[in-house]
């Protein structure tokens, strides 16, 4: 078998294997559909000053034509398939608040006026400027947010250049979309019931494209660097979601185990869906929580379905993404009180903004400066303190959404008690201003939780526990911080390590801490949502987990398989160890 480029080997058959990054699980068997999706070329040209009101009326008749084309996809969207189809609706828009920017507009007809750039040329010169800021970010989720930039410009592009767009309308069942790049919009309008998977050479785990797919259950992989040299339109291929591998032309050996592991696979889900409405409970009696984390309001639907038991992380910057505006009061309540209209049951843990500042808002922009490196500078809490009227807004909006009680603050990178401090005595001081106003307060206060994400927090944990209400655990962060190390960046994605003494040390402090003060705890990174270390979390004696909301059922399915107590003999047995080796193989002897 064949991988190009050092990814696999060739026989006579012809079968080509491409490796890249699994997005979205599953696999898909079909035939491929190659979608032209490379760049508009742009035309760079000088103009002349009389040229110049012509330029820029045919840019504003560009961006009014995309206006009217996503106006129309947005009455459209409600007819998409379910998951999908208020993903879809923030999505458009997110584009039509992008459209509408005077931020571009101004910055485009600047370049036009003043550089005498036909209208091509200035919009991607000011696209790329304003991608390059989103690029700068530490965050790879916020960091991705300048694909969707890029999205609007070649939106504007088409229409400057009348370039028609591709659509999915024409595709038959067991399709297979490669492109070289696939964007959120465009993941929103496939049907599953015809596209079965796609794969394209651009695009990352933490982009709006793999959480689309990740929605609306399409197995996906997507970094796959030699897709469009390899892939023939109409030939049989298989999109493995699970391990990131892309085969073109498979054998009829190879078509055979696919075949199976799908229908596997398919029994699999089930037998999962069987265990939803069943107890989150060890065999000997040891209840855990299960929760979700969302980073849209689009995703309690997915969560409901899992059988979460409320939300252990709801990450509140879609409200601020891609907009020249902050969110008013009452968008932020209206937002809330959807989500816990649409779960039954459970507690909501909203956490405040948790963003730095390299201009996710233009409305904020005045308020900050550049950051030498933004994953140590104005962030998170920290910028939340900063811009009291920030906080200030979200915490009224918290307060007047919490009608039934059910709703938790939490607050990000915290380092210091003074900083849980400042923010409690703004809560408090926000109730009052609230009931001075007439208006419902919520009695008591919600809990104000705090992000174990730092190595100060947590070794700092015996102090800020008598005055936090719970600790939530953020294992991503904590990790990154720990070891210094961007899982983002590949030339040091191997140091990730979850079970580095370190790390685990950390966690354990935090977890016996926050047990000894009897306050809630839970962990709400990826290691919460991966089976391999549920039973070290059990061990610890954590009992509230949160993850995203495809892994409840597997979790769910593991927990019960599990033993508290051998679980805690497994945790004491890993924390006595100073070799990363011999903690690995504990943990997989374990499994075994």
């Amino acid at each position: 078998m064949k991988t190009e480029s050092g990814q696999g080997e060739s026989n006579t058959r012809g079968e080509t294997r491409l490796q890249g990054l699994a997005v979205a699980p599953g696999i898909g068997i079909g035939t491929a559909h190659l979608r032209d999706g490379s760049r508009i070329p742009v035309p760079e040209y000088l103009i002349s000053a009389a040229q110049v009101p012509k330029e820029i009326s045919r840019f504003t008749a560009a961006v009014q034509a995309a206006e009217r084309q996503i106006s129309k996809l947005r009455s459209k969207a409600g007819s998409t398939h379910g998951a999908s189809a208020e993903e879809l609706t923030y999505l458009l828009e997110a584009h039509a608040q992008m459209l509408r920017s005077g931020q571009l507009r101004q910055g485009v007809e600047r370049r036009v006026r003043d550089e005498r750039r036909n209208a091509e040329a200035a919009l991607a010169i000011e696209i790329d400027q304003i991608v390059g800021f989103f690029e700068a970010m530490d965050d790879p989720y916020l960091r991705s947010r300048g694909e969707e930039v890029r999205q609007v410009g070649q939106r504007i592009l088409r229409h400057l250049t009348d370039q028609a767009y591709q659509g999915f309308g024409e595709l038959g069942r067991n399709s297979l979309v490669f492109a070289e790049e696939v964007t959120p919009a465009d993941t929103a309008l496939m049907d599953p019931r015809r596209v079965v998977g796609f794969a394209s050479v651009l695009g990352g785990a933490e982009g709006h494209t793999a959480i689309m797919a990740r929605s609306l259950g399409i197995p996906a992989v997507l970094g796959v660097a030699e897709l469009l040299r390899h892939a023939r339109n109409g030939a049989a291929a298989i999109v493995d979601g699970d391990k990131g591998l892309v085969i073109l032309e498979p054998t009829p050996e190879t078509l055979d185990s696919y075949r199976r592991r799908r229908a596997g696979q398919l029994r699999s889900t089930r037998a999962l869906k069987r265990l939803r409405d069943l107890p989150a409970v060890t065999r000997d009696g040891t209840r855990v929580t299960l929760q979700a984390n969302l980073e849209l309001p689009s995703d309690v639907e997915q969560a409901v379905a899992a059988g979460a038991e409320g939300v252990g992380l709801l990450r509140s910057e879609y409200l601020f993404m891609n907009r020249d505006d902050l969110p008013e009061q009452e968008e932020q309540v209206g937002s809330i009180r959807h989500i816990l209209g649409g779960l039954p049951e459970g507690p909501v843990t909203v956490r405040t903004l948790d963003v730095g500042g390299e201009k996710l808002a233009s409305a904020l922009g005045h308020h900050l400066g550049e950051a030498t490196n933004p994953a140590l500078g104005l962030r998170a809490v920290r910028l939340s303190l900063r811009v009291p009227e920030l906080l200030e807004t979200q915490l009224a909006a918290i307060l007047q959404a919490d009608e039934g009680g059910r709703l938790r603050i939490l607050l990000p990178m915290i380092v210091n008690v003074e900083e849980l401090r400042m923010v409690r005595r703004t809560l408090n001081s926000v109730a009052r201003k609230l009931a001075a106003q007439g208006r419902p307060v919520p009695h008591p206060l919600p809990p104000l939780g705090v992000m174990i994400e730092v190595p100060g927090a947590a070794l700092a944990a015996d102090a800020l526990a008598p005055e936090a209400d719970f600790f939530a655990i953020g294992t991503n962060d904590l990790i990154m911080y720990t070891l210094a190390i961007d899982r983002g960046d590949e030339r040091v994605a191997y140091l990730h390590d979850p079970l580095h003494p370190a790390v685990l040390r950390l966690i354990h402090f935090a977890v016996d801490v926050a047990l000894r003060h009897g306050k809630p705890v839970s962990v709400c990174g990826e290691m919460a949502g991966d089976p391999r270390y549920l039973p070290l979390f059990v061990g610890l004696g954590v009992r509230e987990l949160s993850m995203r909301p495809t892994a409840l059922p597997r979790i769910k399915q593991s927990l019960r398989r599990l033993d508290a107590s051998a679980c805690q003999s497994l945790a004491e047995a890993m924390l006595r160890e100073h070799d990363r080796e011999t903690i690995q193989h504990l943990l997989e002897s374990f499994h075994a």
